[in-house]
Formats: C-alpha cells, sequence, structure tokens
C-alpha cells in the first residue's frame, strides 16, 4: 500500500481550475482587491483566487465581456491615482539638536534673578516694554529685553511649554541658528508695530510674541508641503487666526496686539524661510553657527545697554 506523507503541499490553483472565466490576472494584490471590490459595487458576482502567476478574477461565462468592459474602465480611469507628490521631499534634517533645553532653562533662570512683575524692581524699570521710553528716548533695546521678562510663574509656564514645542519643531525645519534668529527679528519688529499703533503709555512683556511669530512661521512653512489647491493661500491664516482667538486673545492683561501683529510677521517670516534660497542656505553649518551666535549677542548687547 502506497504512503501518503500527510506534509506534502497542494499546488496553487490555476486559472484552469477556477470556476467559470478569467477575466483579469495581476501580480499586485492591491489592485485585484479592487478590482474585486469595483466588481461587487456594480453587481457582477466574481471569485478571486491565488495562481502561479498572481491574482485572478473569474466570473461566470454570461458577466465575462460585461466584468471585462467594467475592469478597463476602471484601470482607465485610476490609472494615475493617487497622484505622486509635486516636488522633492523636505529631507532636511538639523546637524544639532535644537536648543529647547537651553530656551526654556534661560528663560526660567532669568526669572528666578529678575522675579515678578514690580513697579519697583530694576529689571522691569531698565528692560520692560515701553512705548514711550521707545518712542521718545529711542530706547529700541527694550524691544528685545521685554520678551525675557514675565508677570508671574503662569506667564513664564505658559510660554516656555507652549512656547517650547513649537521652538523645537522650529528649528527642526529651519536650523538651530536660523529658527533662532528668525524668531528674534520677528519678535523683535511686532513689538515695535504694536508700538507704533499704541503710541506712548503702553508696557509691555513676554516670549508670547515670539511664541506666535513662530506659530505664524510654521503655518506659512507647512503649506509648501500641502497640494495646491485654491483654498491652500488661506489655510495658513485660518489656522494662525484660530490659534489666536483661542490662546492669544484671553486674560486680563493679554496683549492682543502682539500676539496679532508677531502672528503677521511670522506669516512673512515662514514664507521667507520657504523660499528656495533660504531652503538651501539652512545646509551651511557656518550660517547656522554665526546666525545662533548673533542671537545670543542681540539679547546680550541689549541687556547690556538696558543695565548701563
Amino acid at each position: 500500500m502506497p504512503f501518503h506523507d500527510p506534509t506534502t503541499s497542494v499546488p496553487a490553483p490555476t486559472s484552469e481550475d477556477l470556476p467559470g472565466t478569467p477575466v483579469y490576472k495581476t501580480k499586485d494584490r492591491q489592485e485585484a482587491l479592487s478590482c474585486s471590490l469595483m466588481l461587487s459595487s456594480v453587481g457582477i458576482s466574481h471569485n478571486l483566487s491565488q495562481s502561479p502567476d498572481g491574482m485572478v478574477l473569474g466570473v461566470t461565462d454570461d458577466d465575462a465581456q460585461k466584468a471585462r468592459i467594467q475592469i478597463s474602465t476602471y484601470l482607465h480611469e485610476n490609472r494615475n491615482w493617487p497622484p505622486r507628490p509635486t516636488g522633492r521631499t523636505d529631507d532636511f534634517i538639523p546637524m544639532l539638536q535644537p536648543p529647547t533645553l537651553l530656551l526654556i532653562g534661560a528663560l526660567s533662570l532669568f526669572y528666578t534673578v529678575t522675579g515678578p512683575w514690580s513697579d519697583h524692581s530694576f529689571w522691569f524699570t531698565s528692560g520692560a516694554g515701553d512705548a514711550t521710553a521707545i518712542l521718545q528716548n529711542h530706547e529700541y533695546y527694550r524691544l528685545v529685553t521685554a520678551l525675557t521678562l514675565h508677570a508671574d510663574s503662569v506667564h513664564l509656564l505658559g510660554n516656555c511649554l507652549f512656547g517650547g514645542f513649537l521652538f523645537h519643531f522650529f528649528c527642526r525645519l529651519t536650523g538651530n541658528g536660523l529658527g533662532m534668529f528668525a524668531m528674534i527679528i520677528t519678535a523683535t519688529l511686532a513689538n515695535y508695530i504694536n508700538v507704533l499703533l499704541h503710541g506712548s503709555n503702553h508696557l509691555f512683556i513676554g516670549f508670547s510674541t515670539a511664541v506666535f511669530a513662530i506659530i505664524g512661521s510654521l503655518a506659512m512653512i507647512s503649506r509648501k508641503n500641502r497640494p495646491t489647491t485654491k483654498y491652500s493661500r488661506i489655510l495658513p491664516f485660518m489656522a494662525g487666526a484660530a490659534l489666536l482667538a483661542m490662546i492669544g486673545s484671553s486674560g486680563e492683561r493679554t496683549d492682543l496686539g502682539a500676539h496679532f501683529f508677531g502672528l503677521c510677521c511670522g506669516l512673512v517670516a515662514g514664507w521667507a524661510l520657504s523660499q528656495p534660497l533660504m531652503l538651501k542656505m539652512r545646509q551651511s553649518l557656518f550660517l547656522q553657527t554665526a546666525l545662533f551666535l548673533s542671537s545670543l549677542a542681540i539679547i546680550t548687547f541689549s541687556w547690556q545697554i538696558a543695565l548701563s
């Protein structure tokens, strides 16, 4: 009596073994499943089986011609779907990790020195944003030093947590030096525009202007990775306005003007940072280092003038 090994594999069925008429064969499993789903949607009974040459769709003899037409039409209409992304993928990777902890640590450490807001504090009388001193006495360094002062611990905590999170991803896209320099220049310009519109008798402090500048920049930079549509031009403004309404317009001492102009200046900066020349400049270690050191020098020099 012959012995049959129960572990012997059974050969895969060929198209001749399938019931009915084979109408389509492909090695792409996903394509076969899509065609099967399409046939089901138009009410054509079929089966889908694996053969040595790939996946085979079989139908009855009566539905063979109709199924071939449906499959041919479906494949023709979807031959370029999904569309390939336009342009090159941004594969930029910073040479160093973003200095997020350095920024948060510096703001927190500086707060332990300056303390909360006080009309009699030497730090606040010398470095707080004062529209009168800026416009009449030309103390423009206050536009920078005001970014490093905070009214209380809650004010500091909010800016460090939310701002640090955004700053980290901002520098991941721009590089440490370029991101730091763009943030300081943009926030300083936003403070100055706010002072010009407020006029005298306006006091301001806090890092939140820089936070909203980063929000605007990130919103604009993200647009270049989005497919171009008739709404893509306004999406950055809508996203920034939504964040401004949610977190930038509440609170008794909230400086809405500084937040708004920080957002607007950030949108402009984000557009500039998205240009091909700036994207290419991100790769320069010399430029990133020079801009990072320049950012630290701007803050240090501003406080040296304030304290003198």
